[in-house]
C-alpha cells in the first residue's frame, strides 16, 4: 500500500514539475530549465539526506558505475517534458510519458535488465497499453 502511495505522490510531483518547468523555460530556455531543475533537485535531496542522517553513502562503492549515471537521464526527461508541454499540453504529455515508461519497463522486465528478475509479459498487458495509447490519441485530438 505504501508503494502505491509513494507512486501516486511521485506522479503528482512529476505533473507539477512539468507544468512549472514549462513556465520557467519560457523565460530562460529549455536546457537552462533542465539545469536549474537538476540543481534545485540535488540541493533538496542533499538537505533531506543530511536532515535524516542517512549514512548509506558508505555503500556507494558497491554501485555499478553504469547505474551512477542515471541522474543524467533527468536532464533529458526534463527537456522532453518541457518541449512536449509547449506543443501538446500537460495532459497529452504526461499520458505519452506514462505509456513510454510502461513500454520500456515491459522490455526491462522481460529481459531482466539492470539485474532485475526476468518477468513474463502477457498479452493482456499489451492490450492495456494499446487502449492507453488510443486514449492519448483521443486526448490529442483538438
Amino acid at each position: 500500500m505504501r508503494g502505491i502511495l509513494f507512486a501516486c505522490l511521485g506522479g503528482v510531483f512529476i505533473a507539477l514539475q512539468g507544468a512549472a518547468n514549462s513556465r520557467i523555460s519560457e523565460g530562460i530556455g529549455t536546457w537552462q530549465t533542465a539545469a536549474l531543475t537538476q540543481l534545485t533537485g540535488f540541493a533538496a535531496a542533499l538537505v533531506i539526506t543530511l536532515a535524516v542522517r542517512d549514512r548509506s553513502w558508505r555503500s556507494l562503492k558497491q554501485v555499478k558505475p553504469l547505474y551512477l549515471s542515471s541522474g543524467a537521464f533527468g536532464a533529458v526527461i526534463i527537456f522532453g517534458n518541457v518541449a512536449a508541454m509547449h506543443r501538446v499540453g500537460a495532459a497529452v504529455t504526461i499520458s505519452a510519458v506514462m505509456i513510454a515508461q510502461l513500454l520500456l519497463t515491459f522490455v526491462i522486465d522481460s529481459r531482466g535488465w539492470f539485474d532485475l528478475a526476468k518477468l513474463k509479459v502477457k498479452p493482456p498487458q499489451f492490450i492495456g497499453i494499446g487502449i492507453m495509447a488510443a486514449g492519448v490519441v483521443i486526448l490529442g485530438l483538438n
